[in-house]
């Protein structure tokens, strides 16, 4: 069985964004990476060769070597990568294709709106946060078991 791909990137200190994407190619990875990174920014990524040849400074941590390497590192979107996975086998426990788009974007908005020491998010601060997001829109049964 085939695995769906998902290109997930993280700020140092900041907010996470991943998506589903069709393929890992250059192209691809390119256009996210245009997208979502500001022209002056390092990228570090692991050592996957879709990454190479973009219009950044690039930094690569071969996991096969070391995990880290200074302040070089994806520790970050592990970090990411490990709540999702357990979410998946936890709380979701089954997942169908479909509907990956959804469980990503909710736990990208959890980890954009956990407590830190920086941010002392509470429940009812993140409560507040989803409502004022999902005022005004609909979601139809059609649209949510993808029989439109």
């Amino acid at each position: 069985m085939a695995k769906t791909i998902v290109v997930g990137m993280v700020e140092r200190g900041g907010r996470v964004r991943a998506q589903v994407v069709e393929e890992r190619t250059n192209k691809v990875l390119g256009a996210i990476a245009r997208t979502n990174i500001e022209p002056n920014a390092t990228l570090i990524t692991d050592e996957w060769g879709g990454y190479k040849g973009m219009d950044l400074q690039h930094q690569i941590i071969n996991h096969a070597e070391s995990y880290v390497r200074g302040q070089i590192h994806t520790n970050g979107i592990e970090n990411f990568w490990s709540l999702l996975k357990r979410g998946f086998s936890g709380t979701y426990i089954k997942v169908q294709p479909f509907h990956l788009f959804r469980y990503i974007d909710e736990q990208a908005f959890r980890y954009n709106n956990r407590a830190t020491t920086k941010n002392p998010v509470r429940d009812g601060d993140r409560f507040n946060k989803v409502l004022g997001n999902v005022h005004g829109r609909r979601l139809t049964y059609r649209q949510l078991t993808g029989k439109i």
